[in-house]
């Protein structure tokens, strides 16, 4: 699989996956995100789906709605991802004790 597959199957696994978390129906989700509600339904399946990929405004939206990162439907690791999830929770203050006791 190249890196766009890759990508894609990594993305619409992880949407799928919040959306159901959250206890959104596709159609929600995409009228929550911003598409035409006629149509949301079918997007959003699509891009879980993988059928299409998502541009990057729609996929800012939908981290939106979420509450993620944009960066954890692209991180490989899941490991990595889930702690970029919680890296968006962390205040500035908490970042820098944080890389400091890294670094």
């Amino acid at each position: 699989m190249n890196d766009s597959n890759t990508q894609n199957v990594i993305f619409s696994r992880r949407l799928k996956e919040l959306r159901v978390n959250k206890g959104l129906s596709q159609k929600q989700l995409g009228i929550l995100a911003g598409i035409d509600e006629f149509v949301a339904s079918t997007r959003i399946n699509r891009y879980e789906k993988g059928v299409h990929q998502a541009s990057i405004r729609i996929v800012q939206q939908l981290a939106a709605v979420l509450d993620v990162p944009v960066a954890y439907f692209y991180t490989e690791d899941d490991a990595l991802a889930k702690l970029v999830v919680e890296w968006n929770k962390v205040d500035l203050k908490k970042r820098e004790r944080i890389l400091d006791i890294l670094y």
